[in-house]
């Protein structure tokens, strides 16, 4: 059985559990990468931030009756395009509806595309990416010409082709046209990743002593080479979230009654100088989240990586 990773040894090579104490661990208990991690990540100013905006914006699409009371469809038109007030902080937009509310409202969709994109291409990825790299040979190259193909069409352009056939664009079929076109960089990095490790001493150890193939890849190979892609997947969801405000904003991604960032500042675009209130708050709120996951990768990516220390 594959044993944890000492923070003396690089992301792939495992604790033999022998003689071995990790640099810094005063207890002499025996420590693996992932706790090293965590004492990293402690105190990493950057993941601290990170974890904070996440944990707002999370809450936020989860329980937005935490943050307002009022009902986002809930419009007078005779309030049309006030400005921001202290009984309203964001004002209203041109349908005469709160537009602090809307904001709040605004995050559901956000992050559920970001999470559901996000989590169904790291499957993807972890599949096709283990096939390619643990078995290699005409597996290899079909996953990677698949991959090659796909990835040779830009990811918003290509969003925008395939939904601009559909009647329809709610919150499924955009996440669905994003997962589509979203798990090719993970699938290289995971393949890679799989690659480095396959040949290592104690992967062939256990393969002599009679370990499936199954066993090797869920046991051995995955815990010791899914590092990066736990650092890609959480960039990810920045770009995801990026990428459908994106297409609300040309157009060609979620449609009204939706409550997206991405409508509102293409809402937005054409009052920014008589109503400038009305793309700033979405604005502002949409490039924390981006950049909440921003800075989390960067953090995991530091302390997950022994070189960076």
């Amino acid at each position: 059985m594959s044993e944890p990773l000492t923070s003396t040894t690089s992301a792939v090579e495992p604790d033999t559990g022998v003689g071995h104490e990790a640099g810094g661990d005063v207890s002499g208990r025996r420590a693996s990468l992932w706790a090293d991690a965590w004492r990293e990540l402690r105190h990493n100013p950057l993941f601290i931030v990170s974890a904070v905006l996440m944990l707002i914006f999370g809450v936020m699409a989860a329980f937005p009756q935490l943050f307002t009371s009022q009902d986002p469809y809930d419009c007078q038109l005779s309030n049309s395009l006030e400005r921001p007030s202290s009984a309203h902080w964001f004002g209203y937009d041109i349908l005469g509806c709160d537009y602090y509310t809307r904001v709040i409202y605004g995050a559901r969709v956000s992050m559920t595309i970001g999470l559901v994109v996000t989590i169904f291409a790291v499957i993807i990825a972890l599949i096709l990416g283990s096939l390619a790299g643990y078995y290699g040979g005409t597996i290899d190259t079909v996953i990677a010409r698949t991959t090659d193909i796909v990835f040779g069409l830009p990811f918003v352009l290509g969003a925008i082709v395939i939904l601009s056939v559909v009647s329809t664009r709610n919150l499924f079929w955009v996440s669905v046209v994003l997962i589509l076109l979203g798990w090719t960089t993970m699938t290289r990095l995971m393949r890679s990743s799989v690659l480095g490790v396959r040949d290592m001493d104690y992967v062939k150890a256990a393969k002599a002593l009679g370990a499936s193939d199954f066993r090797l890849v869920t046991r051995h190979i995955l815990p010791n080479s899914i590092a990066p892609m736990i650092v890609y997947a959480t960039i990810s969801i920045g770009i995801i979230i990026s990428a459908e405000a994106t297409l609300s904003f040309l157009g060609v991604g979620l449609q009204l009654p939706a409550i997206s960032w991405g409508l509102m500042i293409s809402d937005a675009q054409t009052r920014l100088l008589t109503s400038p209130h009305l793309l700033f708050f979405p604005g502002v709120f949409l490039s924390l989240t981006v950049l909440s996951f921003i800075l989390m990768g960067d953090a995991l990516r530091d302390a997950l990586d022994p070189k960076l220390r």
